[in-house]
């Protein structure tokens, strides 16, 4: 018989938690809601939020919007976000993630101190990423992102440098800039690093990777577009080769090999529960007449 076990640590953060429950709790109320950008990086839920009624917009759409309520989500938006929704008398349903929220403004104080000198404010993380971009914004756009450590060329380590990181990326890449940053400054020029990581984020890598580890065979499930799903989904990997990225169940087409008699499911911060028990029974649906 064939066991299956769905990872109880995987599924939406907090964060993306509270930006559904407001998206659900506005439509329930009979509101017309945009959501600027999708809510989560998962093609299936967004499905079911468009069936309740959320319409997405891009950037340029919300330009031309009026008196209309949108949904800022748990990423962040950068100021200039809130002076168009001004403009354009639209309201504001803020669901920024509180981690999200307290590094924008930790930031922006940073940057008003620094700004009159050379100092260089750094954030680690993904060039374009919704939340970098809101982070870049609380800069007025000149703050410098590195996404690996080819990218720290861009800076002059004769000057002092501020580093903060975006708050999905992992601490052992966190620290490798760190180490890198720290062995290339000048003698005697300051070097300040914050470790702004989400810690309910960050401390899914070991769980998961020994969730992994105890299973023939794992199916991780996440959306195509989900910075996070790749990145645990890449260090999962190493910790058992026998896992396979999905992003629905249809993509599960035929019975495991015979020598499974464990299956995990898992999955990313973007990655509805629903979704996982769905995998769960697609597993047991193909395999219930081969063991």
């Amino acid at each position: 018989m064939i066991e299956i076990e769905i990872d109880r640590n995987s599924g939406f953060c907090f964060g993306v938690v509270n930006a559904i429950e407001s998206a659900e709790r506005e439509l329930n109320n009979g509101t017309a809601l945009y959501c600027l950008g999708d809510i989560v990086h998962n093609n299936l839920e967004m499905e079911r939020l468009k069936g309740l009624g959320l319409k997405t917009i891009k950037r340029d759409e919300l330009l031309a919007l009026k008196n209309k309520t949108v949904l800022l989500r748990a990423h962040g938006e950068p100021p200039l976000t809130y002076e168009i929704a001004r403009n354009n008398g639209i309201d504001i349903v803020d669901a920024t993630c509180p981690v999200v929220l307290q590094l924008q403004r930790r930031i922006k104080d940073c940057y008003n101190e620094m700004k009159e000198t050379d100092a260089q404010l750094v954030i680690y993380g993904k060039r374009g990423h919704a939340e970098v971009n809101g982070l870049v914004g609380q800069t007025e756009g000149v703050a410098i992102v590195i996404e690996k450590p080819e990218d720290l060329e861009r800076l002059d380590f004769s000057k002092e440098i501020v580093l903060f990181s975006q708050t999905t990326k992992s601490l052992d890449g966190f620290r490798q800039i760190v180490d890198i940053i720290k062995d290339r400054m000048t003698k005697g020029v300051r070097f300040r690093f914050f470790d702004t990581i989400c810690r309910q984020v960050a401390n899914r890598l070991p769980k998961i990777k020994d969730f992994v580890s105890k299973h023939n065979w794992v199916y991780f499930v996440a959306g195509q577009k989900s910075s996070n799903g790749k990145m645990l989904f890449d260090e999962c990997k190493k910790s058992n080769p026998n896992i396979i990225f999905i992003s629905e169940t249809s993509e599960i087409k035929e019975p495991l090999p015979q020598e499974v008699r464990s299956v995990g499911v898992c999955g990313a911060t973007s990655t509805p529960k629903w979704l996982m028990e769905e995998v769960a029974t697609r597993i047991r649906a193909l395999n219930k007449d081969t063991r």
